[in-house]
């Protein structure tokens, strides 16, 4: 049986300064990439847009992300994302990881202050941790930094979740290579 990873990333509303009055930055896109690290492959990738209830994507956020309003809008509810982590990718029981700790505490924020249960299981690893901690470095870099720094192209669109969920899965792969990957 091969170990097998989630590798996730979010989008979330954002603004180029504070928030609109009573907006929260909310979940918008969830991207999931599939990891065999027996393997050392990425086995599928999955994108699933998620409807803000608090909050719109504003222009700032669109052109960060690529992602519009009427795009989300047909999205569907945070809730309903959050059982098809669980349900379809197995979220609970796999272990996962992300780029840095905002994705997780951005699922700890939103289901805290919605009625959806967390996805995730306690196995989490901060991919970014463990690359700034194998290649010696004092600040941790940003996802593209990183690939750069890896000698690995960015692949698709930065700042969009289903690619950068890609992108942070070859990460971890080089990472696997070089046996650097922590076990969870």
């Amino acid at each position: 049986m091969s170990r097998i990873l989630n590798v996730v990333d979010v989008e979330a509303t954002c603004w180029a300064g504070h928030p609109p009055p009573g907006s929260v930055s909310e979940i918008v896109e969830i991207g999931l990439t599939v990891v065999d690290l027996d393997a050392a492959r990425r086995r599928e990738r999955h994108r699933i847009l998620v409807r803000p209830v608090r909050s719109r994507v504003s222009a700032f956020c669109t052109e960060l992300t690529g992602l519009t309003q009427d795009e989300v809008d047909r999205g569907v509810s945070f809730a309903e994302a959050c059982r098809r982590l669980a349900s379809d990718h197995r979220a609970g029981q796999r272990p996962w990881a992300s780029w840095g700790d905002y994705d997780r505490k951005q699922f700890l924020r939103q289901c805290a202050a919605t009625p959806a249960a967390y996805p995730f299981g306690r196995h989490h690893t901060n991919a970014k941790l463990v690359f700034t901690e194998a290649h010696g470095l004092r600040k941790r870099p940003g996802m593209a930094q990183a690939l750069e720094r890896a000698g690995l192209p960015l692949e698709g669109r930065h700042h969009r979740g289903e690619d950068d969920a890609w992108n942070i899965a070859a990460l971890v792969l080089d990472l696997v290579r070089r046996d650097r990957w922590p076990e969870p």
